[in-house]
């Protein structure tokens, strides 16, 4: 991809960091607009313990795993390969900072990868994030190779590894009796069963109240609930807050197929501190200024109307 940016004049004399920053940019752009058409979670074994894993006491800081789980579970948050591979990275790292903690701790030596890699399967497990193995293939096929090396690349292949684990696993590899382990399973199978056919039933029973009798019994309650209410003055529901607003508009500025457009007024969206210039200074200053402005004036106008009720005399 340097390759392609060095041979086009637009990019003559340009350093190898703003290639490789050009690099990062494009591939972040055109997989993001690409997402949901490239981009296509093992519940039942939920019922995994650290000592079926052979996990030691002294390793099984339930604060570090905590973090290193909630670390990954973003992994469906983010769309670019490279910020994918990050959450896998962060979530490796957090269990090795905190094998390494606890082996000066218990004075042992330094770990290694039998203690590591369990603790990376049982972190998997536990967190179970959706669509983990389209996302390890949404890497694999989208991350460019040239950035997958080195310590990136050793951590990748052991989520793999531990990817391939988990789909595999049996009583064996558990240190389980076999009766015990399909036990398990069964129970963990019913159990999704009964939260599937709950979560149908639930999904029915809504769709069943939204008919028109239930719409006419909820209008009759509206008006006795008004009824000792002043005839010219009636409450107006609270609006949505400032984090609903911004919410709901992120949510359809990443469903937009021209979101760049919004952006036009804002060059700096996209640059890097070494693209800067004292030059760009003012403008820097003169736009920061306008959206705190336009922020400040668009949340106080929100929280006005989300927390006091308005009063509007009737036609």
């Amino acid at each position: 991809m340097e390759a392609a940016f060095r041979a086009h004049t637009l990019w003559a004399g340009s350093s190898e960091e703003e290639l490789e920053n050009a690099g990062e940019g494009l591939e972040k752009y055109v997989m993001t607009r690409l997402y949901n058409r490239v981009f296509a979670s093992v519940p039942e074994d939920q019922f995994v313990k650290p000592e079926n894993l052979d996990i030691k006491p002294e390793f099984r800081n339930e604060t570090s795993l905590s973090l290193a789980l909630k670390v990954l579970q973003k992994i469906n948050t983010y769309k670019a390969p490279r910020d994918k591979l990050i959450c896998i990275l962060n979530c490796c790292k957090v269990i090795s900072n905190s094998l390494i903690n606890a082996s000066v701790v218990s004075n042992e030596g330094p770990p290694g990868a039998d203690e590591f890699f369990p603790l990376l399967v049982y972190v998997t497990i536990k967190a179970n994030p959706p669509q983990l193995h389209s996302n390890l293939l949404y890497i694999q096929r989208y991350r460019r190779q040239s950035r997958l090396v080195s310590e990136a690349a050793y951590f990748f292949t052991n989520i793999l590894s531990a990817e391939s684990f988990i789909w595999n696993i049996d009583a064996q590899s558990l240190s389980m009796d076999e009766v015990e382990f399909q036990k398990q399973m069964d129970s963990a199978k019913d159990h999704l069963l009964v939260l599937s056919t709950n979560s149908e039933n639930h999904r029915s029973e809504t769709l069943d109240a939204t008919g028109d009798s239930e719409l006419k019994d909820e209008n009759s309650e509206a008006s006795r609930d008004l009824e000792n209410l002043d005839g010219k003055d009636k409450l107006i529901m609270s609006g949505p807050s400032t984090e609903d607003l911004e919410k709901k508009g992120s949510a359809e500025l990443l469903m937009d197929d021209n979101v760049s457009r919004y952006f036009q007024d804002y060059p700096f969206l996209y640059a890097q501190a070494g693209d800067l210039t004292v030059g760009d200074v003012e403008n820097l200053l003169d736009n920061y200024k306008q959206l705190v402005l336009r922020y400040v004036s668009l949340s106080k106008r929100a929280s006005i109307i989300s927390e006091t009720p308005s009063k509007t005399d009737e036609c």
